[in-house]
């Protein structure tokens, strides 16, 4: 899977999901503002999460923050399935414009908080969460199939881990600490 990721790294071009003055540090390895106080992430921790997440062709997938549609190229790309929630509307119809260009047809996309998840369309293989609830969101983990996976950062501003929940049956979970990551924090009911 890594060489994989590596590849597609190599030929999507970051620079066309940023819209500012920062469009032409977009080869630097670091978060970038993407407006309305979002960031997209560096390229590394992109590909390291996507890793994590031990996608299949076959998996559905949610993103909890489309953000600027970076990161859900790559989940798209190596799965069936991707649903995607953004809270912020600009933002989400800025990345549906961008990943429909790039001609992805099988991205789903929701306006609202994300907090929620998607249940309609739960369970699903794996789940992505970029940006960070001050503790790990239950309503997100139920949405999981038994067996899947589940990457995001856990905890407050300025300090956060970024955890692998595995979840192993009805009610039960596995965590697992990967690194020490810097996102921004996650809106609705898990930022309390």
């Amino acid at each position: 899977m890594r060489e994989k990721l590596q590849a597609f790294f190599a030929t999507l071009d970051r620079s066309r999901f940023i819209d500012n003055q920062y469009k032409a540090l977009s080869k630097l390895d670091r978060p970038l503002p993407i407006g309305c106080g979002q960031t997209i992430s560096q390229p590394s921790l992109v590909v390291y999460m996507t890793e994590a997440l031990k996608l299949d062709e076959a998996h559905r997938v949610l993103e909890i923050g489309t953000g600027s549609g970076y990161q859900s190229a790559f989940l798209a790309a190596f799965s069936h399935e991707l649903y995607t929630v953004e809270v912020i509307p600009a933002l989400s119809e800025r990345a549906q414009e961008k990943l429909s260009a790039l001609g992805y047809t099988n991205i789903h996309y929701r306006i609202g908080d994300g907090s929620d998840g998607w249940p309609e369309h739960a369970p699903f293989d794996r789940i992505m969460v970029t940006a960070a609830p001050k503790k790990l969101p239950i309503t997100l983990i139920q949405q999981l199939a038994v067996g899947g996976i589940m990457v995001l950062p856990v905890g407050h501003a300025g300090w956060q881990e970024l955890k692998r929940i595995t979840k192993t049956g009805d009610g039960t979970y596995a965590e697992e600490k990967l690194l020490d990551v810097a996102f921004v924090e996650m809106v609705g009911k898990y930022s309390l």
